[in-house]
């Protein structure tokens, strides 16, 4: 899949007349498929761009920057679906000129029906169906820490949790096609340097939080994501958010007897309650501050110092 330079050229008109703040108000109408830390989704309301997903990353200062992430970005591309077996969807990427001269690194994906993306279906799921879901997901994750035990030169990580995977048909999570979305943080050390610059995670944080996230926190996301257990303990705790606490206990249980069963030879520990209790606790609270913060930080670059700020920020975030 690939842009043609009349769809290319029109994204970029999109992008020029971008409304950050209101993107359904831009002269190109966007619509929110959803929110990430540093990126956000959306479908543009445009004839020849209708069926593609497009995700905004306007975190790079030049074009040299963006040639690093863009290499960075095609070796974890070709890690997840050439190496590992994970199925990706078709895609392409874009380098646009953004309002104020500096690059935006688009990534284009294939939209899929909003009802097969995994927390849509887990949301539909009644509890018997919960069980083989978690299954299905760790099954398809399997493949990341198979492919890192197999060799010690390449350390491939990914999130794995349940918005980031589309299930095919989803009366049939036993057994149907997995497709695993989130390519966008590139994350994989060679010889235990890591390839991506972190530094990026930090661009949409606030300045004034800048020296605290990078102390304490930018580290430990980052590590979480090269570890199966704190992967499926995030992949259970997001149940909170996604208003499915009912089903915990049940996908605790799925987990654990994945590990200790066909996952065994990994050598997993089982999950607990309390532990995916805390964990989205201690979650919660960390994203929720951070996303006020940067409702703060967006008032004071706009309204008082009559600035730009180029992050697509939700309203409200459930949690």
């Amino acid at each position: 899949m690939a842009l043609s330079s009349t769809q290319f050229q029109l994204l970029q008109e999109f992008e020029r007349a971008l409304d950050p703040q209101h993107p359904e108000r831009s002269t190109i109408p966007a619509r929110i498929l959803g929110y990430g830390e540093i990126s956000t989704v959306f479908a543009i309301d445009a004839a020849e761009l209708r069926g593609w997903a497009f995700k905004r990353l306007p975190l790079f200062h030049d074009h040299a920057e963006i040639e690093n992430y863009r290499a960075v970005f095609a070796e974890y591309d070709r890690l997840l679906e050439q190496e590992i077996g994970l199925r990706l969807p078709p895609r392409d990427v874009a380098i646009l000129d953004g309002a104020r001269g500096r690059p935006i690194f688009y990534i284009v994906q294939q939209q899929f029906p909003a009802e097969s993306i995994g927390n849509r279906v887990l949301g539909a799921l009644p509890r018997a169906g919960v069980p083989a879901l978690v299954t299905r997901v760790l099954r398809e994750a399997r493949r990341v820490w198979d492919f890192n035990r197999r060799q010690n030169r390449v350390q491939v990580a990914i999130d794995g949790q349940i918005s980031n995977w589309v299930i095919e048909d989803p009366s049939r999570v036993e057994d149907t096609p997995l497709t695993y979305l989130d390519i966008s943080t590139p994350l994989f050390r060679v010889n235990g340097v890591e390839q991506l610059d972190t530094e990026l995670f930090l661009r949409s944080a606030p300045s004034f939080l800048v020296w605290i996230l990078r102390l304490l926190f930018v580290k430990d996301v980052v590590n979480r994501y090269y570890d199966f257990h704190r992967n499926a303990v995030d992949l259970v705790a997001n149940f909170y958010k996604e208003q499915r606490a009912d089903a915990i206990p049940d996908a605790i249980r799925a987990a654990n007897d994945f590990f200790a069963d066909e996952a065994a030879d990994l050598s997993v520990a089982p999950l607990t309650e309390k532990e995916v209790r805390e964990y989205y606790q201690e979650d919660a609270l960390i994203w929720s501050l951070y996303f006020s913060m940067r409702k703060i930080d967006r008032f004071l670059r706009t309204r008082l110092l009559r600035g730009e700020y180029p992050y697509i920020l939700p309203e409200k975030i459930e949690r």
